[in-house]
């Protein structure tokens, strides 16, 4: 007889009077600030010029972005139609609701906007941002934790967690913390690392290595993750909404990888001809 792991989590980090602080908005809050410290370190080691001033409003740009787009991609994704006839509660963030997908393509448009306004390569601060975006995961996916919400499947593994409310009171997987794990510091460590090489990576290779890593990390938990219950699995078998969103990813990973891989080899044969 296993012995049941029960969630007793209070998602309220604390309060001040009538003012609660949760643990899923820290978490947003760390995540940023770090992945601001990353972005810092990787441009000094890189030799890059980017003063406080220009990352702070980069980074500033990106968490709008982010926090606009997860919000769309979320409604737009697994909303299945719901928002379309409540428009008003899209604005309704205090309900929840959030999409990384939906996060990323916010976050690449309001990187692309401010890169072109601080006249800063837009592959080059992609490469630093994705080194440090893992971790901003990493915090995410213990808030989901804690919050008791996106986990898995049922499961007889001593691992599962009996999550109660609408998760019923049988133990499944703590799929928030693999994605923790995998998407959050397994993502990071191998970035990070190869980031400080005597020799970087060419640009855009970091940013496809993320999407890739991401991509695959994600569609693997997808299998044991309790797909959203508006929408269930899709076209009738076992795909989710998550590996449908995810496998454009990998596609353009490794797009992003041949390019930096033509690139090196048409720089190389520029210095050989010098």
């Amino acid at each position: 007889m296993l012995n049941e792991i029960y969630h007793a989590i209070d998602p309220v980090a604390f309060s001040i009077g009538p003012f609660s602080v949760r643990w899923y908005g820290l978490a947003y809050l760390f995540g940023f600030l770090l992945a601001g410290i990353i972005i810092y370190r990787t441009a000094k080691r890189w030799k890059i010029n980017l003063s406080v001033d220009q990352l702070s409003n980069m980074v500033l740009a990106v968490v709008i972005g982010i926090l606009i787009g997860g919000r769309l991609g979320y409604c737009l994704f697994y909303g299945d139609g719901y928002y379309i006839s409540h428009p008003v509660e899209i604005l309704f963030l205090n309900q929840g609701g959030m999409s990384f997908h939906g996060g990323l393509v916010g976050g690449l448009i309001a990187g692309i906007l401010i890169c072109k306004n601080q006249k800063m390569p837009i592959l080059t601060f992609s490469d630093m941002a994705f080194i440090g975006c893992p971790l901003g995961l990493f915090f995410g996916r213990c808030a989901n934790f804690i919050n008791g919400e996106l986990w898995g499947a049922p499961t007889n593994l001593s691992i599962g967690v009996v999550f109660g409310g609408s998760a019923g009171n049988i133990p499944r997987h703590p799929t928030q913390l693999y994605e923790g794990v995998l998407e959050g510091l397994v993502i990071f460590l191998v970035l990070f690392a190869l980031s400080r090489k005597k020799k970087p990576l060419h640009q855009g290779a970091y940013t496809g290595l993320f999407l890739i890593m991401y991509a695959t990390f994600r569609i693997l938990i997808e299998f044991v993750r309790q797909p959203d219950a508006q929408l269930g699995y899709l076209f009738g078998g076992w795909l989710t909404m998550g590996m449908v969103l995810s496998i454009p990813l990998i596609v353009g990973g490794v797009c992003l990888l041949v390019y930096a891989k033509c690139a090196k080899r048409e720089q190389q044969g520029i210095q050989n001809n010098v």
